[in-house]
């Protein structure tokens, strides 16, 4: 189940030479999804009590449509797996106003100690967010 995780504008200062946004645009409404969606499943003030908080260990990013200035974006991401120590899930970058998939990014975060400098195990609150918000099949 995929839900909206972040909106945003593809502005003509986000383009490059070509006339579409460029690929650091991308990873930036990537990297706001995941604040969001990450929150859900821990909120951030919750996590630094105990020293915690998220890495990103993999990115996958696929263009299946160019953007181009003007476009109104959303990031829809959905949960694909929790692990011992890690989160998978899937961004989309859809236009807002024709529903064309631009892009998806497939990650991998775990969760961080910041003293131990280590991965730690997901939490069962983690857990327990994760399965309120679905799997995708």
């Amino acid at each position: 189940m995929a839900i909206d995780t972040y909106r945003g504008v593809a502005y003509p200062w986000n383009c490059d030479s070509m006339g579409h946004m460029n690929t650091q645009f991308y990873a930036a409404l990537y990297d706001g999804g995941s604040f969001h969606f990450l929150s859900m499943l821990a909120p951030y003030q919750a996590l630094k009590e105990f020293d915690l908080g998220w890495a990103d260990v993999r990115q996958l990013i696929e263009y299946k449509h160019e953007v181009r200035a003007g476009s109104l974006l959303v990031v829809k991401t959905g949960l694909r797996r929790l692990g011992n120590k890690s989160v998978e899930y899937r961004h989309e970058i859809v236009n807002a106003e024709t529903g064309v998939l631009h892009s998806t990014s497939d990650q991998v975060t775990v969760l961080f100690d910041l003293n131990r400098r280590a991965a730690a195990p997901l939490t069962d609150e983690i857990r327990r967010r994760g399965a309120a918000l679905g799997i995708e099949s």
